[in-house]
């Protein structure tokens, strides 16, 4: 072999590991609930259009637990550089001071927020064998029979819990809380009549309910759902006082930089402005908010937290 070709060959693990140090790091997506949701889905949509813009890989982790709360802390502990981030929700962000006494994580001292992505309404369902055909109607039977119906959600703090305490509230009634691993196990066990209602998302829930299998009585928004517009809201169903429409945001550790922020906030702005990205959140049901910057959602949060923080002391909730 020629000494030129030897050397060359000599030189090319060098050569590849300058190569490989040059490449950017790749950067982690935590989304601190089960595979498969929702949040999960909504979470690579839109990373793989963040991927095109930052030229750096953008992979999801799921670290689901404690309601959202082991992956908000994994985040909140991480590296401010930028690489790791929240799908931060109602859950972690809001409700999770008021419910966990021994949390490890200020949400607004220890996260950075990025930019908001978007809200979407639950919608209240039941299995068609029951008999409740309205909103009121199941009211009137948890009024005859207190703590003697069982609602499902993924956990306490979540979205879907909140949901309920807020209906609860509004109502007067009380039903047992039956929190489950994830959606789709809750969800099943209404279909199959072992629990008796759930609140959750039209993405996972209105086939069901196209299927026969699940009826829906209400969305938790003060406007009907585009996908679904003969649910009546929970106003239109008898019910005043009962809206909770969860929301979710983008977020790093405190003292990320704040052009590293800004790179991010640029990314995931372009992603939701994508028609294609669009198009998946429309069929979700989630109005997206490619006008919630880093500031706004700081904003947002300020009266967030305080008015579930108001929402779980009332209803005497703690996590377990």
């Amino acid at each position: 072999m020629p000494k030129l070709a030897r050397r060359a060959l000599l030189a090319t693990p060098a050569l590849l590991s300058g190569l490989a140090a040059a490449q950017p790091r790749g950067i982690t997506w935590i989304v601190p609930f089960a595979a498969g949701g929702i949040t999960d889905t909504s979470a690579r949509v839109l990373a793989q259009r963040m991927t095109q813009s930052l030229g750096q890989n953008v992979v999801v982790e799921n670290r689901p637990g404690a309601g959202g709360t082991i992956g908000a802390e994994a985040v909140a502990r991480s590296a401010p550089d930028g690489l790791t981030l929240l799908y931060g929700s109602q859950g972690p962000m809001a409700a999770a001071p008021a419910m966990y006494p021994g949390l490890r994580y200020d949400p607004r001292r220890d996260l950075a927020p990025v930019h908001g992505i978007g809200a979407s309404p639950h919608l209240i369902v039941t299995a068609t064998a029951r008999p409740w055909r309205s909103l009121t109607e199941l009211v009137a039977a948890a009024r005859a029979r207190p703590d003697g119906l069982t609602y499902a959600s993924v956990g306490v703090g979540t979205s879907p819990h909140l949901a309920a305490e807020t209906l609860q509230q509004a109502t007067g009634v009380r039903m047992v809380h039956a929190p489950y691993a994830n959606g789709t196990q809750g969800l099943n066990d209404v279909i199959a009549g072992r629990v008796d209602v759930m609140w959750d998302y039209p993405l996972t829930s209105l086939a069901h309910v196209r299927d026969g299998r699940l009826r829906a009585l209400a969305v938790t928004d003060a406007e009907r759902v585009v996908l679904a517009r003969e649910v009546p809201t929970v106003a239109e169903a008898g019910v005043t006082g009962a809206e909770l429409v969860p929301w979710a945001g983008l977020f790093v550790a405190a003292r990320t930089p704040p052009e590293a922020v800004a790179r991010l906030a640029m990314a995931l702005r372009e992603a939701m402005l994508d028609p294609k990205v669009q198009e998946f959140f429309d069929g979700t049901g989630t109005t997206l908010w490619p006008r919630m910057g880093g500031e706004e959602l700081r904003s947002f949060l300020a009266e967030e937290v305080p008015r579930i923080a108001g929402l779980i002391a009332r209803a005497g909730a703690r996590a377990g």
